[in-house]
């Protein structure tokens, strides 16, 4: 299945707004990667939300540095960075110039390009159907499978190489939300949001 084309992508504004605005409404958005003709694509269905100002746990609470200076910029850029010497993990800035706040994208439900996300994944076919959910349930994954390295770092997502398809806002009631995992600092913000019952969030 192919993104449909009736569904623009998300405009600048979007990304301007306030960031718990914005983490909620990314869920369901079709994450797109368009490189070299091939498609790859995948809806987002689990997100964490930082913001610097208030939250120990974001990149930018020390101050500006030149490995986060693009979560300075205006909302709309994508903020990549490679972590515990393993894997890169891909995130979308928000806000207005110098808030310093992005949504990290946690987990895609495949859409398109399914094959080659597989290859870049495990470097070979899929063995089982366990297998297949494990392929991007995770932001290190979700990077691995869209081929996301720090040569994506600073993009434009209002341009045509990485960008986001709008679609229906998830319903309310199929949204959950809760602290964040996997760090250590800021534990008790509850910034992460995934689709409820979604085989492809991280974990439950």
């Amino acid at each position: 299945m192919n993104p449909t084309p009736k569904f623009k992508k998300l405009s600048r504004n979007f990304y301007t707004r306030e960031l718990l605005t914005v983490a909620r409404e990314l869920l369901g958005k079709i994450l797109v990667k368009n490189e070299g003709g091939i498609i790859l694509s995948g809806k987002i269905v689990e997100v964490e939300a930082y913001d610097g100002a208030i939250d120990e746990a974001a990149h930018t609470f020390t101050g500006k540095t030149k490995r986060n200076e693009v979560m300075f910029g205006v909302g709309g850029y994508f903020y990549v960075y490679f972590t515990y010497g393993a894997h890169y993990c891909c995130n979308v800035v928000t806000g207005k110039k110098d808030h310093g706040t992005a949504v990290l994208i946690r987990a895609i439900e495949p859409v398109s390009g399914i094959e080659t996300m597989v290859k870049n994944r495990f470097g070979r076919d899929l063995v089982n159907e366990k297998e297949k959910f494990n392929l991007t349930s995770g932001p290190g994954k979700v990077c691995q499978a869209l081929s996301i390295t720090k040569e994506h770092y600073g993009l434009d997502l209002t341009g045509d190489k990485i960008f986001i398809l709008d679609q229906p806002e998830i319903n309310s009631k199929n949204l959950v939300q809760g602290q964040r995992i996997g760090i250590r600092k800021s534990v008790h913000l509850p910034w992460r949001f995934y689709i409820k019952d979604n085989p492809y969030v991280s974990k439950k």
